[in-house]
């Protein structure tokens, strides 16, 4: 049935991910990762070669100029071998290039994005805060324009590749008084003066992308470096954040498939009481559960990025409805997954523990599985 989702262009996108998840990210390299908690920047390199930091950016700023179910492929199977490498395709391609792309201005795009699809500089999307997380117009960040520029204060928190970033774009209020409507988007240099990083969050999953706050004390950001007008930040977030909540549902289907193909693995190979596992009804029942359902995901999940490539319709609905279900879905197929491998499943010397650490936060972060509901529900009950 996904056929009717996808080109064979489509299909040749996707063999080249696989092609190249299976031949560059070992368990080796993992591992690594995992140990030093940094990722290869000579394989961030060879990724930039091929294309996946540019998927949906056009080709007149060096990316591929494809479309959302291009980037949807890509994302899956790499993440179906590594949940952390998929973070550094998501970026450039959703949370971090996106803002640029729905409001940047033919120069922000040239200095800003085109160095991101060629691998040479890195940017982060900074929106949370401590006290603002699902409730952005809560975010207490100033933005005070003084002539031709802005003076930046407050703090950002759980920036994904904060630490590692040339550039960020900040999300702060140059209107403290008007909520959502007095937040203006920003990209800031982060090694300017007046910008710095907290401590890397000592995390439990997706190890090898250092995630951190930012913390803005008096810091110069010119005019010019403010995307759109002001007062549009908040709009400019969550149009952002369709496509990013694409990303961590095709993020979620990836992994989810790759937990399944590690627990059908074991259920033929591991064998009690004379026999193999996958042939006792318990388990065979729990694997035909966790494909069924990683099915129905793949599914939505398809569905809403045809639908963001084909429709003009506003495709909020069908991302929300992808990344809730993918998420809990990937959660559960993972967390089956363990329970088949049995002790195994506990130890890191089985690629199923990672898997399991790495999907937790696929419910959490770019809108939690509560906050799809909510967006859900009042797109359904909207008179």
């Amino acid at each position: 049935m996904s056929e009717a989702f996808f080109t064979e262009q489509h299909e040749l996108m996707r063999k080249l991910a696989r092609d190249f998840a299976e031949k560059e990210l070992t368990k080796e390299v993992l591992d690594k990762v995992e140990e030093t908690e940094v990722f290869p920047e000579e394989i961030l390199t060879r990724m930039a070669s091929c294309g996946f930091f540019g998927i949906k950016i056009p080709k007149e700023l060096g990316g591929q100029g494809a479309d959302a179910r291009s980037y949807v492929l890509v994302m899956e199977e790499i993440a179906r071998v590594s949940g952390v490498a998929s973070l550094y395709v998501s970026s450039p391609n959703s949370l971090s290039g996106g803002p640029l792309l729905l409001a940047g201005n033919d120069e922000q795009k040239e200095k800003y994005l085109r160095p991101v699809v060629t691998g040479t500089k890195k940017l982060a999307f900074a929106l949370t805060e401590p006290g603002a997380g699902s409730d952005a117009g809560s975010m207490v960040t100033s933005a005070v324009k003084e002539g031709d520029h802005y003076i930046l204060n407050g703090r950002k928190s759980f920036i994904t590749m904060a630490p590692l970033s040339d550039y960020a774009v900040i999300f702060a209020k140059t209107d403290m008084k008007k909520g959502t409507k007095g937040i203006s988007a920003f990209v800031v240099d982060m090694h300017a003066k007046g910008v710095s990083c907290g401590k890397p969050e000592d995390k439990m999953g997706i190890i090898g992308c250092a995630t951190s706050d930012i913390i803005l004390e008096n810091a110069v950001v010119p005019e010019c470096d403010r995307l759109g007008e002001e007062g549009e930040g908040f709009k400019i977030a969550m149009m952002t954040l369709n496509t990013g909540r694409i990303g961590v549902a095709a993020q979620s289907i990836g992994v989810a498939q790759g937990c399944l193909d590690e627990a059908i693995s074991y259920a033929k190979e591991r064998k009690q009481f004379g026999t193999r596992i996958g042939d006792f009804q318990s388990i065979g029942f729990m694997i035909a559960d966790m494909a069924t359902k990683l099915e129905a995901a793949k599914m939505l999940v398809y569905k809403a990025a045809y639908l963001m490539d084909t429709s003009r319709s506003d495709p909020t609905l069908n991302a929300s409805m992808a990344k809730y279900y993918a998420a809990e879905v990937c959660n559960e197929i993972a967390q089956k997954a363990v329970q088949i491998h049995g002790g195994y499943g506990y130890i890191k010397d089985y690629k199923i523990e990672r898997m399991f650490r790495d999907c937790r936060v696929f419910t959490i972060y770019e809108g939690t599985s509560q906050v799809q509901q909510i967006v859900i529900s009042r797109k359904l009950l909207k008179k």
